[in-house]
Order: structure tokens, then sequence, then C-alpha cells
């Protein structure tokens, strides 16, 4: 794999997007069983879904794919609430929006990456039972472009990321963070998505409330929170959007950052 030294490997994925063929499930079992008596610490992935009919087969893991439009993505973000806690955990190992209609996806734009935010709103909120997730694909030469949207746009001199690139920023703590219930009261409910979570830096604590909003008009929205072990210092919090004036805007070579994060302090 063009690495010198050995390296740990703790996961392997058993084909891709293959549990159609039928065929699979018995070369599956082969190499389940080969690699688990040479590595029994390994974790084997399995292709097919787990999340509504239990696996007929061992896995650690199964693989869950979704490329679908903004809104289908949005209003899936719930899917994994009722699905079986006991079994294989889910590894969302490609999502994202895709365009199915005119200007929906397209190069990676402001629409997708909130759609794509709710989803991994939901995704937090299952952790118990979803143990990874990863946006694909990550990388595209701008000369190339033989799938979109992507994550990063490169080409020999210069690179940018979409808006689902920067979306993802909002996530970074969230592995090992402390997940907590959220409730929405408002009457635009059905067009917000929201999580909450607490981590330590060092000796420090820290909230973080990401809330998004899929629908066409701003919702003025009041924060309160109760029962966290430490109260919020709201004079050193900060709140950090990502928006635009149209929701297909996208970045590009010219415009980088034309839709990225922006920080301010908290009013």
């Amino acid at each position: 794999m063009g690495h010198p030294e050995p390296f740990l490997v703790k996961y392997v994925a058993l084909g891709n997007e293959d549990c159609v063929f039928s065929f699979y499930r018995e070369h599956y079992l082969e190499f389940y069983t080969a690699i688990k008596e040479a590595y029994p610490d390994i974790q084997i992935i399995s292709n097919c879904v787990g999340s509504r009919v239990r696996l007929d087969h061992p896995a650690d893991l199964y693989d869950f794919h979704i490329y679908k439009n903004s809104t289908w993505v949005f209003l899936n973000k719930t899917m994994f609430d009722n699905v079986p806690r006991t079994g294989p955990k889910v590894f969302v190992s490609e999502y994202a929006v895709v365009e199915e209609k005119p200007g929906d996806g397209g190069n990676g734009n402001l629409v997708a990456s909130l759609a794509e935010a709710a989803f991994l709103t939901g995704l937090e909120k299952n952790s118990d039972i979803v143990q990874m997730a990863s946006y694909a694909p990550l990388f595209v030469n701008d000369n190339d472009r033989t799938w979109m949207p992507d994550a990063i746009v490169f080409n020999s001199w210069q690179q940018y990321g979409t808006p689902s690139y920067w979306m993802q920023t909002f996530f970074r703590e969230s592995s090992g963070a402390l997940i907590h219930p959220i409730t929405i009261n408002s009457s635009y409910s059905q067009q917000l998505a929201a999580s909450a979570v607490t981590w330590q830096d060092s000796k420090i604590s820290f909230l973080r409330v990401k809330i998004v909003n899929f629908g066409p008009v701003a919702v003025n929205l009041t924060i309160s929170a109760s029962g966290l072990e430490a109260s919020v210092n709201s004079a050193r919090s900060t709140v950090t959007v990502l928006t635009s004036s149209n929701p297909l805007d996208g970045n590009s070579f010219s415009r980088p950052k034309k839709v990225a994060p922006v920080m301010s302090e908290l009013p």
C-alpha cells in the first residue's frame, strides 16, 4: 500500500456494495473465517445492510452508503433512531448529497452541506450504534471530474474545500464527546435539526450546540441549557455560522471561501 513500515490495521471491509451478488455471502464467510483465525482483533465490515433486517452472517460492522438529494438526506436524519441496538455496529462509509434535480448538489453547494449537517446530527445522536462515518469522495482533480460533488477540489497548483468540507469542521470534536438530549420548541421545527455535545480539552469543558436551518426563512432561537456539570460562560462563548446569500452558492479557485465558517463573539 505504499507504506514502508508495518502499520496497525483495525478494520477490513470485505467487498464494496457486493451484497447484491449471490456469491457474496459464501466468499465473505471464507474471508471472515480466515482473517479472524489469523487476526482475531481485526473488525470485519460486511457489505450487507443490517438496519432493517438482521444479518444472516457474522460481522462486527456493516457498511452503509447514502447518495441522495438534499431533501431526502435532511428528512432521513432520524433513520438510525429505531435500528436494533444489538449486533453489528454501523459504518456510514460514504455519504453525500448528489444532484438528483438541477442545482441540488452541483459541484458542492450550501444546501447540500446543510442537508448533510442535519444527517450528521442524527448520526451523533445514534453514536451508540453508528460507530464511524466518512464523506465520499474526498478529493477530485478539477481536470478530471468523474464524480460530483467532492469535499476537496484541486489542480496542479491550488485547491479549495467545498461547503461540505467546511461543514464537517463543526463535527470535529464529536468523536469521544458526550451527547446531550436536545429539544427544539419552534413553529419552524420541521426545517431545523440540532445536536449538543460536551468535551474536555485539558481541564476546560466545552459545550457545542449545532443548529441546522434547512428552510427558506431565518429563525430566531433562544438557547437554554440545564443539567450540565458546569455552568455555561456566555462571556467567553462564540457563534460560528456557515451561510451564504444563495443556497446554491459554492466555492471555487477564485473564491475558495465564499461559503466558509465565520466565527464571532456571542452577542
